[in-house]
Parts: C-alpha cells; structure tokens; sequence
C-alpha cells in the first residue's frame, strides 16, 4: 500500500504534463489560423510548415511579482522600419527563471488602450540569448492582459512567446524591445527561428 500514493502522484505529474502539453499545442494551433484568417498578415496557409516551436516546457511558466509604476512618462518606442510607437511602462515583474532571478518590464501601448478591445493588453517584449542562433534576432513578444493580474501576481508562460512580423517580411512596424528586457540567459521555449524565405510587403 505505501507504494500507491507515489503512484499516485507519477501519475498526476504525467497528467499535467499531458494537459499542459495539449493546451500548448491547442494555442499554436490557434496562433497559426490567426494568420490565415488576418488580412494584414505576412503569411499565407502553405507558409505555416516554416512555423517551429521549441516543445512545451512547463519550468518556463512562471508567477511573477508585478509592481505597477505610476507617473510614466509616454515615450517612443523603436520599430525595425525606422519609425516608432508610443508606449508607456505599466509595471516590473520579477521572477525566478531557471535559478535566476529576473526583472523585466511590461508595457502599454497608447493608440490601443484607448481602444474597449484593447485596453487591458499589456505588452512584454523581450531579447534572449537564443536571438540570431536558434530564435528570431529582433527577439520576441508575450501578449498579456491586466485582467491576469490576481493578488500582485500575473503567470508568465514563455512558451507563448511569438515572433513579431518582422521575422516574416519586411514592411512592418514592429517594436524593437527595450535594452531593460535584455535578458541575460537563453529562454529556450516559445517561437523559433522561421525557416522561409523572407517577404517583401508591397
């Protein structure tokens, strides 16, 4: 008998494993129709085979601290087409990430806050030491909302970290993420490097 509730227990690791796995999936499957579906979008059906992942991994799913800032001042952010959006921070969040203790910062857009659709989007982008080897080098974006924050904390999942269409074609205003969400360790999960050819927008 004493041998059950470690069973029990291999087997409700190897559930949420599955699961987890599972939702992972289901959400890439979801982000790659989004791209059909999007009219503005850099990507056609036959172009999603390029699209590659790392495989899920849970350990980069973390809670973070999230410390909201008052006051910011609105600032312009860079993008890769040599313009730039208005931004304005909306708080730090720590984590520990592997062992390492983590700070970054998340941010709102101006032009969609004052959007109803939009106005809980926080926007956390961010460069790695994967970029230009195994990931995008203008690095990646996680999507996340307001509303996600429960008790001073918000779940961060790098695993849904997504390139930005820039890694795709050329044409897009896309932020360039600030030197503050440069992290000092590889973030092996998320969207990899794309594998086409690189378009030209019209």
């Amino acid at each position: 008998m004493k041998f059950l509730p470690i069973l029990f227990l291999f087997i409700s690791i190897n559930t949420f494993a599955q699961t987890y796995n599972e939702q992972i999936s289901k959400h890439r499957n979801n982000y790659k129709q989004d791209f059909v579906k999007e009219s503005n979008s850099p990507l056609k059906e036959a172009d999603l085979k390029n699209l590659h992942f790392y495989d899920a991994d849970s350990s980069y799913k973390v809670l973070a601290i999230v410390e909201p800032l008052k006051n910011e001042k609105v600032f312009k952010m860079p993008t890769y087409d040599g313009t730039s959006k208005e931004f304005y921070r909306f708080a730090k969040i720590k984590f520990n990430l592997n062992g390492q203790e983590t700070v970054m910062t998340l941010y709102k857009n101006v032009a969609l806050a004052s959007n109803p659709a939009y106005k809980d989007l926080l926007f956390l982008p961010f460069t790695d030491e994967t970029n230009n080897k195994e990931t995008y080098g203008g690095g990646r974006y996680i999507d996340l909302s307001s509303k996600e924050i429960i008790d001073g904390k918000i779940e961060v999942d790098f695993n849904k970290a997504y390139n930005p269409y820039c890694a795709y074609s050329d044409g897009y205003r896309c932020p360039v993420p600030p030197e503050e969400n440069d992290l000092s360790l590889e973030i092996k999960a998320g969207e990899k490097l794309y594998t086409g050819e690189k378009k030209h927008r019209k």
